[in-house]
This record gives C-alpha cells, structure tokens and sequence, in this order.
C-alpha cells in the first residue's frame, strides 16, 4: 500500500469514558505519541482531580500538551490551538500520526475543525463584575444579547457563559458569529467512547480520586493559588473545597461530585453527538485496542502506517 498523509486520531467521550485507557493501549500497540485535549490537563499540579495520566503511564507512552501553565495563568483555546497545531505539524514532519485525546468540546473543535474562536484576552475586571452578578443574570444578558450563544452554553456553565459576554463586550460582535471554522488540510479519524455502563465509570472513578489524593491536592491548591481561585470552581474541586472549610461533610460531597459529573457528561455527549461525527463504541467492557475490529481498525492501521512499516503481529 502506498504512503498516505499523516494525520490524527481522535479519541472523543464524556468524562469517566475509557478514553485515556484505549488511548494508552493503542499508544503502546502502534508506537503513537499522545496529545492531550483535556482543558483542565494544561495546568501543572491539577493531576488527581482532571485524572491526568500518571507518571507511570507516560513513561509508557510520550505524552503531549500537559502541564502547560500554573492554575493562575488562564489559557484560551485560542492558545492551546497554537499549541496544538505545532504539535501536530511536528509529528507529520517525521511522517508521524499522533493520538489526540480529551473531552473538551471547544479544545477538540479548535484542533479537528479548524474552529477560530475571537482573539480577544481575558478581562478580569469584566469577569469580577459578572460573577458579582451572578449566573442566572449573565445568562439572561447573554440570552438577550446573542440567542445563539445562550442556546448551545448550559444555563449553569459559568466559564463559558462570561466568556461570551466577555467577547461581546470586548469586541461590540456576537461571540456566535466571531466562530469560525478552517478544517485542517491533513486526514482526521474520530473515535467517540458512549459506554453504557457510564454512571457507574463515574462513580468507580469519583471514589478512586477521593481515595487518590484529591483532597490533599486542593488542600495544595488553595494554600499556594488561594480560595479564589477560578479552576478550583471547576468539577470535583469544588466540591473537595467544601468538605474541606467544612460545608460538606464526606458523603455530601462524594454525591455531589458525582451528580455534577453525570449532568457535564451528558452535556459532552450533546455536543460530540451534534459537532462531530465518530465511529462510536458504545460496548460497556473496557475498551481497548482488541474492542476495534473490522474497517475501523484498518484505517487506524493505515492512517498510521509509514512507507516502510509492517504491521506488528500485536495489531
């Protein structure tokens, strides 16, 4: 067979899905590099909470794109599209397809589809105010001010909410017509994970962090960034913050991780099910290398295939 393009594989799927563990099997089995797409993974000393892959998994397989920034230090998809993209064009250069994995929608969307989101910085004054008024009224403004912002941005979905009004404000324009999409030139295969067994993963995957240091890690986390700050908002830190001034007790808090995560789940999933198009795999066993049969696994073969390759006994 001829030498085709380098491209990208996607591995795609709510949170608790199997994606690092299919990622890391098939890493292992096609000698592929790792790219992380997680929007969480970015900032160093956020590992137990974002279940970032271990020390121990990476030096099993080359990881990419972690530990970018301190939590204090934002990062826009705008940047980490960047990021992405030299990334990537560095392994094609070396006839290389590298393994992107995540399931952050706007992160994924940036990189698989070329989505150019406005260049516009954080405004933290903005951003104070708006959290002053509290999220129910940002996303009537927003609802006002760009319907269709408001209908694809979840009613509870503080960070992206103020970040539609931050571009609106900051640029006079619809944060939805500033969106623009420039498909990458190289092939591009995705897999989406829809486990049916995915409350249960979540569960499993709550309790192993608790048990895992999560707590240990906020407890850092706030010592060294303060209360206040953003990211310790976000899903399971939230939560490990409230147990730990006292708001919740242990068994609250577990539930409440839990409930967050089944409800932002089901949120990845709308929006993969409606941005992209995947060869899902929807089986409730863990998902590996072996789970991919017929075409599917064929072209991952031959997408990742150089001139000289053979395939290894193992595929």
């Amino acid at each position: 067979m001829g030498h085709r393009q380098p491209g990208l594989i996607v591995i795609l799927g709510p949170t608790a899905s199997g994606k690092s563990a299919l990622a890391l099997d098939m890493a292992c089995r096609l000698d592929l590099p790792i790219l992380n797409g997680d929007s969480r993974q970015v900032y160093r000393g956020m590992d137990v909470g974002t279940a970032k892959a271990t020390p121990a998994q990476q030096r099993l397989a080359p990881h990419h794109l972690l530990d970018l920034r301190d939590p204090h230090q934002p990062m826009t998809v705008q940047e980490f599209q960047g990021l992405a993209q030299q990334c990537i064009l560095g392994f094609h250069r070396r006839g290389i397809t590298p393994l992107l994995v995540g399931g952050s929608g706007l992160y994924l969307a940036a990189v698989t589809q070329g989505l150019r989101p406005p260049a516009l910085p954080p405004q933290p004054a903005l951003r104070r105010q708006l959290t002053a008024l509290g999220q129910p009224r940002c996303h009537g403004l927003l609802r006002c001010a760009d319907p269709v912002a408001a209908q694809r941005i979840h009613p509870n979905d503080r960070v992206r909410t103020q970040r539609a009004l931050e571009v609106i404000y900051g640029t006079g324009c619809a944060h939805s017509l500033q969106q623009r999409r420039h498909p990458p030139a190289y092939p591009v295969l995705e897999i989406g994970l829809a486990p049916e067994d995915l409350h249960q993963r979540i569960h499993r995957r709550t309790a192993a962090m608790v048990a895992g240091g999560l707590l240990e890690e906020t407890q850092r986390l706030m010592e060294r960034f303060g209360v206040k700050l953003p990211l310790l908002q976000t899903m399971g830190y939230r939560e490990a913050c409230q147990l730990l001034t006292g708001r919740m007790d242990h068994q609250q808090a577990v539930a409440a991780i839990n409930r967050r995560t089944r409800r932002y789940a089901k949120r990845q999933l709308t929006w993969f099910r409606g941005q992209h198009q995947p060869h899902w795999l929807t089986g409730s066993r863990a998902q590996g290398w072996q789970t991919i049969t017929g075409d599917l696994r064929q072209n991952i073969v031959d997408l990742v295939r150089k001139p000289t390759d053979r395939v290894p006994a193992s595929v």
